[in-house]
């Protein structure tokens, strides 16, 4: 079983098929996304539609992440994979194509969790961000604070009690007729809009470091009932980026917390909702040492889970081929 040589990774645990070549010193020598710009339609993720994309295109995203790094399989090393959480039929996908290349080749294989992934985005060469530090994740499924005390060690300080960052911007953006996905559009939209317009709830008397974003949805919805359809539409930039505003500060109590309890003094972003231009510039006042990923690394890709497969361990051939996929965090929040 070899394992010498750089990492082929595939990441399929939603919408994205993702494959990418790293190299065991963190250099990212290709990172191919397709997205599936079908779901637009339907307003969020159809898992069946997502893994039947997956079907057709996974194959041709490895060729492409190989053939742009100059590279064919006979010089990978290993294969890693997303073993979750996600969608378990996307996941399936992922693993299944994973598995058969690892034991064609006879390649180690190494299951990526896809959170672990995110943590690791801020390790790639040629300036890593070294442990120990505060990572916030926050993205359409998961919103979290970690202590990432090594590679592939941290601790869970606190996470979303209800719905995720990303998930309120995507209700956020539905409620004010933006369309899907909802991160994007709805920071374009609030564009020119006074975030200080509507006071929406931060949770601000939550206690401790988890987030809630349930009461802040329900804001806006009352809000824009209130307003009526044309007032809405008139006020549009006004109620998107109060709204943006509320998601951004209630990310970043949580995270200034977090920095006193630990006495940590360095911090990273990951997940979709780092893409955030109001998120990105505000970390910057926290006073501490701050990184935060290219976008291209911040949303669904494989770079990152080739990146964390460097510091997990290679699994025996067995092993491997008995991987499942899990479609929730809860066995590692």
């Amino acid at each position: 079983m070899s394992c010498e040589g750089p990492i082929l990774a595939i990441e399929t645990s939603c919408d994205d098929t993702c494959a990418a070549l790293v190299g065991e010193d963190g250099t990212i020598r290709s990172s191919v996304v397709s997205s599936q710009g079908v779901h637009d339609r339907f307003g969020g993720v159809v898992p069946e539609i997502a893994a039947r994309h997956h079907v057709e295109l996974v194959n041709l995203v490895v060729d492409d992440a190989l053939a742009r790094a100059g590279a064919s399989l006979d010089d990978v090393g290993r294969i890693a994979v997303t073993q979750g959480p996600g969608l378990v039929g996307a996941l399936l996908v992922g693993l299944a194509t994973a598995k058969s290349l690892a034991a064609a080749r006879g390649l180690g294989l190494v299951a990526v969790d896809h959170l672990h992934g995110h943590l690791a985005a801020t390790s790639a060469a040629p300036d890593p961000f070294e442990p120990p530090f505060l990572a916030l994740v926050a993205s359409g499924g998961h919103t979290f604070l970690a202590h990432v005390v090594e590679h592939a060690r941290y601790e869970v300080l606190g996470q979303t009690l209800d719905d995720a960052a990303g998930e309120a911007f995507d209700k956020g953006a539905r409620m004010l007729g933006l369309g899907y996905p909802g991160g994007p559009l709805l920071q374009h939209a609030a564009l020119g809009g006074d975030g200080a317009a509507f006071a929406f709830p931060r949770a601000e008397r939550m206690r401790g470091l988890d987030f809630s974003f349930a009461g802040l949805k329900t804001a806006l919805l009352y809000t824009v009932r209130d307003l009526g359809e044309q007032e809405s539409a008139r006020r549009r930039a006004d109620l998107a980026a109060s709204f943006q505003r509320a998601i951004v500060e209630a990310l970043l109590l949580r995270v200034e917390r977090a920095l006193e309890a630990t006495g940590l003094d360095r911090l990273t972003l990951g997940g979709g909702v780092a893409a955030n231009a109001e998120l990105r510039e505000r970390v910057g006042s926290l006073g501490v040492s701050v990184r935060v990923p290219p976008v291209e690394l911040c949303t669904d890709n494989a770079a990152m889970i080739g990146l964390a497969a460097r510091h997990l361990p290679v699994l025996a051939a067995a092993d491997a081929l008995a991987l499942e996929a899990y479609a929730t965090g809860e066995h590692l929040l």
